[in-house]
């Protein structure tokens, strides 16, 4: 990524939330790490007018709409016409001199706009330019994704810019490439880019399009009715225009003796980092995060300390925020032998161990930690739920949603609790009492999968 100076950059805050004392011969240290950016270009969940910005200011970027093209996207004919409208959308959106290209996605990748191997310089004329040759967007051929993040890949990284971000639209199964192929290819463009993460309609797989937003740090969801793309392309590139700085690493250090049992995101969604780590120097190492704007977002970390007697205490964990600054990401870099060149943003949190024979002081759960592992639980159930539920276990399935339906009610959180109802009758919520729907709507059952690891923040 291209070097950026500390005045483009949003102020880090890091706020620790655990219950440091531990019995005596206890090992598990938890923590909830709260980090805040603000002073980023996004104001709540949207950002100012994206032509705000003259052109040079604001964070330089690129950005790469890939749009499924396939045969399938002209049944209903009106879905390939609500796609041009919301790429057309979402052109409108980019801020005057953000990089950008169109991809038209089937079994092979094909440059729609600007083509030649380049990204177009975002201003009046080249929006309405690529809006023209939206028109050459036409449904016909399979579906290889892989094919189209390659090609974005390929042009994001042709910009010398700091945030590098992707929009994949897709409305069917990747039926013309080997799912190891897919895999390869998020491997080699984690980290490189990130990539918001949609499907359209009813028959695209749920796993495949999450598994893109996983891997490429984005977000993932459904849109079951063509008519509504617009609105959420507008909505994701206003977003996306609202990041000022990528490649955010949590970068965690542990004394000797530690060692580190799971590093993940709780919020807004649940994201396993543990298996991501890139070692950073010595009992360091480093998580990524992706691109932040003005937001914050919980992480659980969970360390192991050596057995230890009462009135002994201990650092367990000491976390801080880094970018690199040339080259691309923390986990090129510390490939190279050590964390490489970074920018500490200067924001640091503490996780500590205090053995105590006081009781109720080790046995009190912190109501941070508690909260997001409830929270993680109820993605887990809701997940392997419908999975039972597809694979005819109806007890099986009973039972996991049902305890889903009962976490959700007791962390507040409302949106999943009505994405469940539509799947599940609820006798009693507060004991998990449900039954199975007889018929459910395959775009209900979708959206709760699709939306199963959004979370609430805990009540303060």
């Amino acid at each position: 990524m291209a070097n950026f100076s500390k005045s483009s950059v949003p102020r880090f805050s890091v706020d620790v939330y655990q219950n440091e004392y531990l019995p005596e011969g206890g090992r598990e240290v938890n923590a909830i790490v709260t980090v805040t950016a603000t002073g980023g270009g996004t104001i709540g969940s949207a950002v100012a007018a994206p032509h705000l910005y003259a052109p040079g200011q604001g964070p330089s970027a690129a950005v790469a709409i890939m749009v499924d093209c396939s045969g399938s996207m002209d049944y209903p004919p009106t879905k390939m016409r609500n796609a041009r409208e919301a790429t057309a959308a979402a052109i409108d959106t980019l801020r005057d001199g953000v990089h950008f290209a169109v991809i038209g996605g089937t079994h092979v990748a094909t440059e729609v706009y600007p083509g030649g191997g380049r990204l177009a310089v975002a201003d009046a004329s080249t929006r309405e330019q690529a809006k023209t040759a939206l028109r050459r967007l036409s449904a016909g051929g399979g579906t290889a994704i892989g094919t189209w993040l390659r090609l974005a890949d390929r042009l994001l990284s042709s910009a010398d810019v700091a945030i590098r971000h992707g929009i994949l639209l897709t409305d069917g199964r990747n039926e013309h490439e080997a799912p190891e192929d897919l895999r390869r290819t998020l491997e080699e463009c984690a980290g490189r880019f990130t990539c918001d993460a949609r499907g359209v309609g009813t028959d695209w797989e749920v796993k495949e399009v999450t598994s893109i937003a996983s891997a490429l740090l984005g977000t993932a969801d459904i849109v079951a009715d063509p008519g509504a793309l617009a609105a959420d392309f507008t909505q994701m590139m206003e977003t996306a225009m609202g990041k000022e700085v990528a490649d955010v690493a949590l970068r965690v250090w542990t004394p000797v003796g530690t060692a580190i049992k799971f590093v993940k995101q709780v919020a807004p969604t649940v994201e396993e980092l543990t298996d991501r780590r890139a070692e950073a120097g010595p009992r360091a190492g480093d998580y990524p995060t992706g691109s932040w704007g003005d937001e914050s977002r919980d992480y659980h970390l969970c360390v192991e300390v050596p057995a230890a007697a009462v009135g002994q205490e201990m650092l367990a964990a000491r976390v801080s925020l880094v970018v690199p600054q040339s080259g691309g990401t923390s986990r090129s870099s510390a490939a190279e032998g050590g964390g490489g060149s970074v920018q500490n943003l200067g924001a640091q949190g503490l996780v500590r161990a205090v053995w105590t024979d006081d009781m109720a002081a080790s046995t009190s759960i912190n109501p941070q930690v508690a909260h997001y592992t409830g929270q993680a639980e109820l993605a887990q159930a809701i997940q392997q739920g419908l999975d039972l539920r597809k694979a005819g276990d109806i007890d099986g399935a009973t039972a996991k949603l049902g305890r889903a339906v009962q976490l959700a009610s007791a962390s507040g959180n409302a949106d999943t609790a009505k994405l469940l109802a539509k799947v599940v009758d609820v006798v009693d919520a507060a004991t998990g009492t449900v039954r199975l729907k007889a018929k459910v709507e395959e775009a209900d059952e979708m959206t709760l999968e699709t939306r199963s690891t959004k979370t609430v923040r805990v009540k303060k």
